[in-house]
């Protein structure tokens, strides 16, 4: 049995179709035909049923067909596993993000650690993500909140208190802790439903009995301080968004624990590189240092 045998037979299974799949690998239909004709030799089973040149996959080709996609896989992931332990090429690490907030001071840190290695990352919606994780388009996602799938490995790396931001002039900027249900009455700027945090919130708000009114909607989490500190309305935001340079005072939730999880991703069947390993090892060491502090500020809170 040949690797070229595998490749062709996948894509035939894929298309059904021997032109379209002909077409796809740049061989002629003579030369793909036969391929498949010696796997099912090699075999000793018909692989597909035939009317014409359609075919569909029979019992036997459906069970080799998980097997063979398998194979290819790990050959796959061992190539690159070769290329990474000799260093032959120049790695640029994909990374996708929703819990975009703490992105910057962490690819700092990473970069000091390894300068030579380019990133790339993207800003997308969760199940965008956790799709291009799937198909192995990005090494590593920071998400919040955390991904459940079967092939997805979710490691939780911060839970991050979410606070409630006010204008400086606003009644509560005086305050320490507001319940949400004081909030009820009050007008918000947020991002769209589909956020973790917006929908994290919203949850919360209706277990004690309202809806927040919101004057604003929209795709950017960091515009928030700035509508906040125009006056827009009040914000929740995560504790690792806050920014000591903006005008706003945050203020805790005292009668309901509303912290958001932020976990680090990666595909359990992947191989994942040596760069990715160490980002890995920077992204945990960096949320171990922000629990660190904010369990300080708790403990301290005029040191603060």
């Amino acid at each position: 049995m040949e690797l070229l045998q595998l490749h062709y037979f996948i894509e035939v299974a894929r298309l059904e179709h021997v032109t379209e799949a002909a077409q796809s690998l740049h061989v002629t239909q003579s030369s793909l035909s036969k391929t498949i004709q010696r796997l099912e030799e090699d075999l000793g089973a018909p692989l597909f049923d035939r009317t014409g040149r359609r075919l569909r996959l029979n019992e036997f080709g459906s069970r080799f067909l998980q097997r063979a996609e398998k194979a290819l896989f790990e050959l796959e992931q061992g190539r690159q596993e070769i290329k990474d332990l000799l260093n032959l090429e120049q790695r640029t690490l994909e990374l996708a993000v929703t819990a975009a907030s703490k992105i910057p001071q962490i690819l700092h840190e990473f970069r000091k650690k390894r300068p030579e290695i380019q990133f790339h990352v993207q800003m997308l919606a969760t199940h965008e993500m956790a799709l291009l994780l799937q198909r192995g388009e990005v090494d590593l996602c920071l998400s919040s909140p955390p991904v459940e799938a079967e092939e997805i490995e979710s490691l939780i790396v911060h839970r991050d208190p979410i606070l409630v931001a006010v204008p400086m002039g606003h009644r509560l900027a005086t305050r320490a802790s507001v319940s949400l249900t004081e909030l009820k009455n009050e007008w918000f700027v947020g991002v769209k439903p589909g956020y973790g945090t917006r929908d994290l919130v919203d949850s919360a708000c209706r277990l004690m009995g309202f809806v927040p009114q919101y004057v604003y909607e929209g795709d950017e989490p960091a515009r928030l301080s700035a509508l906040v500190e125009a006056e827009i309305g009040l914000a929740f935001m995560p504790s690792t968004a806050r920014d000591v340079r903006d005008r706003i005072h945050y203020v805790a939730i005292e009668d309901h624990k509303l912290e958001r999880e932020i976990a680090l991703l990666w595909h359990k069947n992947r191989f994942l590189s040596q760069a990715a390993r160490e980002f890995r090892e920077v992204v945990t060491e960096y949320f171990a240092g922000e629990a660190k502090q904010q369990l300080e500020q708790i403990n301290n809170p005029n040191n603060s």
